[in-house]
C-alpha cells in the first residue's frame, strides 16, 4: 500500500514539472523584411523614442535577425536585433518620425544597435525587454568620404559650452516674450577651416520676461512646458571678437496632469501627459540629468548620448507572473518613403534584411 502511494506522488510530482512555464519550446524565424517582422521592428523604435530623455529620435535602418516563440497563454514573442540611425529631430520635438531627415555620413553620422523581445498578442504589438547602445560612426570613415568634415566634439569641452550661452543669450535677446533657459547640449562640432563651433541644445520657455531677466536662476519653468529646439554657431573674427548666429524653433505648450494621489494626500508635482516625450522633471524644475551650463554643469556623454543609458535599469519590463506590461497599441510609425531600387530585383534573404538608408 505505501508503495502505491509512493508511486501515486511521483506520478503527480512528474505532471506538474512536465507543464512548461513561460513560452513553449520551438519556433519560427521568418524573414527579416518580412510585414509582421517590420511590424515588430517600428514597435521597438516607436519604443526607443517614447523613453529617450536626451538627444535625437532614431529611426529603423536594418533587422539583422529575428526569432519567433510561441508564448503561453496566447500570442508570439519576437526575439529581433535591430540597428537604428540618429535623425535630425531632437526627442522634443514634435514632429513625426516619418518627416524627420536621417543624420548623413558626412556630419558624423550615430548608430544604435538595439536587442528586443516584442509581444504580439491580438495583433497588438508590446515591447517586453529592451537592450540598446549607440556610437558614432570612426573618424577614419568619415575623413575617408570627407577630409574636411568637422567630426563630434565632446558636449563639456568649454569652446562647445561656450557657444551654447552666447547663442542662447542671443536668442533671448531677440525675443520680447518668454526667457528661456538651456535644457541640455544635444551635439557640438568644431570646425576649424573656419574657426567656429556649431552646437544643437534644448531649450524651455520661463516665467520670466526675456527682456527683463536680471538673476536667471531666479526663473521657473512653465507649468505648462514649452520647449525648444536650437542651431547656433559662433565664428571668431580675424580682428577679434566673435560672430555669433543663431536659429530657434519653439514647439506648442504640453498639456500637464496631475499624478494620481490616495486619498487625503495633497496634490503632487505636474507630469506630462502620457505618451509625450517628455524629460521627468526634478523638484528643482530642471529636466532630470540634464546638462546645465555655468556653476551647475554636470559631466556628459563624450559625444553623444548613448542609447544604452535610456534603459539602464530597465532591461525587461514583463511581470513575473509572464504577463505582458502593454506599453500601448500597436503604434502607427511610418517610415520616410524609400525609392525601389532600378535594375534587376536582387534576391531575398530571409536575414538580415535590407539596409533602408546606409550602414556605418
Amino acid at each position: 500500500m505505501k508503495c502505491l502511494v509512493l508511486l501515486l506522488c511521483l506520478a503527480q510530482l512528474c505532471g506538474c514539472h512536465s507543464v512548461p512555464h513561460g513560452p513553449i519550446l520551438g519556433n519560427r524565424e521568418p524573414a527579416c523584411d518580412d510585414p509582421e517582422t517590420e511590424q515588430a521592428a517600428l514597435a521597438a523604435v516607436d519604443y526607443i523614442n517614447k523613453h529617450l530623455p536626451h538627444g535625437f529620435k532614431h529611426i529603423l535602418n536594418q533587422i539583422d535577425s529575428v526569432k519567433v516563440w510561441p508564448r503561453r497563454p496566447t500570442g508570439e514573442v519576437f526575439d529581433l536585433e535591430i540597428d537604428t540611425l540618429e535623425t535630425t529631430c531632437h526627442v522634443l520635438d514634435p514632429t513625426p518620425l516619418a518627416n524627420c531627415s536621417v543624420r548623413q555620413l558626412k556630419e558624423h553620422a550615430v548608430e544604435g544597435d538595439c536587442d528586443f523581445n516584442v509581444l504580439k498578442q491580438d495583433g497588438e504589438f508590446s515591447v517586453l525587454s529592451a537592450k540598446c547602445d549607440s556610437s558614432p560612426d570612426s573618424a577614419e570613415d568619415v575623413h575617408k568620404m570627407c577630409p574636411d568634415c568637422p567630426l563630434l566634439a565632446p558636449l563639456n569641452d568649454s569652446r562647445v559650452v561656450h557657444a551654447v550661452e552666447a547663442a542662447l543669450a542671443a536668442f533671448n535677446a531677440q525675443k520680447n516674450g518668454s526667457y528661456f533657459q538651456l535644457v541640455e547640449i544635444s551635439r557640438a562640432q568644431l570646425v576649424p577651416l573656419s574657426a567656429s563651433v556649431s552646437v544643437e541644445f534644448a531649450v524651455a520657455a520661463t516665467d520670466c520676461v526675456a527682456k527683463e531677466v536680471v538673476d536667471p536662476a531666479k526663473c521657473n519653468l512653465l507649468a505648462e512646458k514649452q520647449y525648444g529646439f536650437c542651431k547656433g554657431t559662433v565664428t571668431e573674427k580675424v580682428a577679434g571678437g566673435e560672430d555669433v548666429a543663431v536659429a530657434c524653433t519653439v514647439f506648442q505648450t504640453q498639456p500637464v496632469l496631475p499624478q494620481p494621489q490616495p486619498d487625503g494626500a495633497e496634490a503632487g508635482p505636474l507630469t506630462t501627459a502620457p505618451g509625450s516625450a517628455r524629460p521627468a522633471l526634478s523638484p528643482a524644475g530642471q529636466p532630470a540629468a540634464s546638462l546645465v551650463v555655468g556653476p551647475r554643469a554636470v559631466a556628459a556623454p563624450p559625444t553623444h548620448y548613448d542609447l544604452r543609458h535610456a534603459f539602464s535599469g530597465v532591461a525587461s519590463v514583463e511581470s513575473a507572473s509572464g504577463e505582458a506590461f502593454h506599453v500601448g497599441k500597436t503604434p502607427k510609425v511610418a517610415q520616410p518613403s524609400i525609392p525601389a531600387p532600378e535594375g534587376p530585383v536582387p534576391v531575398v534573404r530571409p536575414c538580415p534584411g535590407r539596409i533602408r538608408h546606409f550602414k556605418i
